[in-house]
């Protein structure tokens, strides 16, 4: 029996796809269970058309971040903290403090989750940041710390 997946299953496949099981093991556990439901061709139709929808709408965001990825090429994001005679800052500068900035200084909305710092900056000076937007989509911004007392 041919039936949709309507979430993962392990050992089946992923959520939409269409799979060939057997009828007892369709009838008794897939659709009692909400797993799955019988291949109509309505049903195909539908899955289809949500396929198709899902694939222009993935399209769209990796145009998108390409688009974000050259507009934050390059940029400079400058971050005042308090920091110590030797260059250190008192606390540290984190991804959202950055994600924060650059929505201050440029108007770009992003998440801190995106911002891939491998540990807190805790210095002043230069530091290099990779932006990871969509998946294959990243650039790379300079975080550039000045010493708030200084300015």
């Amino acid at each position: 029996m041919k039936v949709i997946l309507k979430q993962d299953v392990k050992n089946l496949g992923k959520k939409d796809s269409v799979i060939e099981v057997s009828d007892g093991y369709a009838r008794n556990f897939l659709i009692p269970k909400g797993l799955a439901a019988e291949a109509t061709a309505a049903a195909l139709n539908e899955a289809r058309i949500k396929n198709e929808a899902l694939k222009h709408k993935k399209e769209n965001e990796l145009s998108e971040a390409k688009a974000l990825a050259a507009k934050m090429s390059g940029l400079e994001v400058v971050i005042r903290s308090k920091a110590g005679a030797n260059g250190k800052l008192f606390g540290s500068i984190t991804g959202k403090d950055i994600a924060d900035q650059l929505r201050a200084q440029y108007k770009i909305d992003i998440d801190k989750k995106m911002i891939v710092l491998p540990e807190a900056i805790k210095s002043l000076g230069e530091t290099e940041v990779e932006v990871k937007l969509y998946a294959g989509v990243s650039t790379k911004i300079k975080v550039k710390v000045e010493d708030s007392q200084g300015a």
